[in-house]
């Protein structure tokens, strides 16, 4: 059985003309548009997700904090929350919803990764914040071993909801981690915490391919994929405007990607980074039908 899951919502929501990809990011839209962010949590459940991902993933101190806004961080992500729930209470759909906890600093930046003694307190509030309205955690983007074990040990230490753990991984297939951990040293890194699920997102879909392939040799735990469809160069950061579209990654090669998938092990299969309705409506109706 394959599990779909949503798309990208700040790359959504700046394609629909809600915010840009500086500053504040898809957080703005929290502030400004809030039923935008739920318009775009609502397609992705008609394009046939059952998981939708809060929009949470730039509601941290370190991005609020560029325009003044650092104390409102947990004020915006109970707000993402809200939404989201808000959204699948406001449908027809059974849908889930996965509390999104993300880098605390920059994505794909292990050099960046704060302090456990920063990261585990902040991700323990937004654990929190979160907990009446998500029915699951993911631990997304990780980029390195200790990022994800930071994120994923105060999930499953303050709260009792299943848990997913999601790697970023080197855009050369086969390369482990951001970091340039192997795959076998990111899993050790939560395999005491018993992840529910683990998967790989916001990387290319070959480089996900072979880490399925990789990963599935390690361990029996469901898997997962959710590429991007933008390519950075190293040293990026989320207020570089420096991405490279991956326009050979249509609708049809993601679906012909997510088959795949599935056939390397993955049971659930989403979009990241510019990956919209669209093409999780053709996934879902492929995957569901072959």
């Amino acid at each position: 059985m394959t599990i779909i899951l949503d798309g990208g919502m700040g790359s959504e929501l700046i394609r629909r003309g809600v915010g840009d990809a500086r500053g504040l990011w898809s957080a703005r839209a929290l502030l400004e548009a809030p039923e935008a962010v739920i318009e775009v949590h609502r397609d992705y459940m008609v394009a046939g997700a059952e998981i939708i991902i809060t929009n949470t993933y730039s509601t941290i101190p370190s991005y609020l904090g560029k325009l003044g806004m650092e104390r409102r961080w947990l004020e915006l992500t109970e707000l993402a929350g809200k939404l989201a729930r808000s959204a699948v209470d406001g449908s027809a759909s059974k849908a889930l919803v996965a509390g999104s906890l993300p880098p605390l600093s920059e994505s794909y930046r292990a050099d960046l990764v704060p302090p456990d003694a920063d990261a585990q307190p902040l991700y323990r509030q937004m654990v929190e914040a979160l907990e009446p309205y998500v029915d699951l955690f993911i631990c997304e983007t990780m980029s390195s071993a200790r990022e994800a074990r930071n994120a994923a040990s105060m999930a499953r230490r303050h709260s009792t909801k299943p848990v997913h753990v999601s790697w970023t991984l080197a855009e050369a297939a086969g390369a482990g981690l951001r970091s340039g951990e192997t795959l076998a040293a990111a899993l050790d890194g939560v395999a005491d915490l018993a992840p529910d699920a683990l998967l790989f997102n916001c990387t290319s879909p070959q480089a996900i391919a072979s880490g399925l392939a990789q990963l599935a040799e390690l361990t029996d735990k469901p898997l997962g994929a959710y590429p991007n469809r933008f390519s950075v160069p190293d040293g990026w950061t989320l207020d570089g405007d420096a991405q490279t579209v991956r326009r050979e990654l249509s609708v049809e090669a993601f679906v012909n990607h997510a088959l795949q998938w599935r056939e390397l092990g993955a049971s659930l299969i989403g979009g990241c980074c510019g990956i919209g309705p669209e093409y999780i409506s053709a996934a879902a109706d492929r995957l569901r039908s072959a």
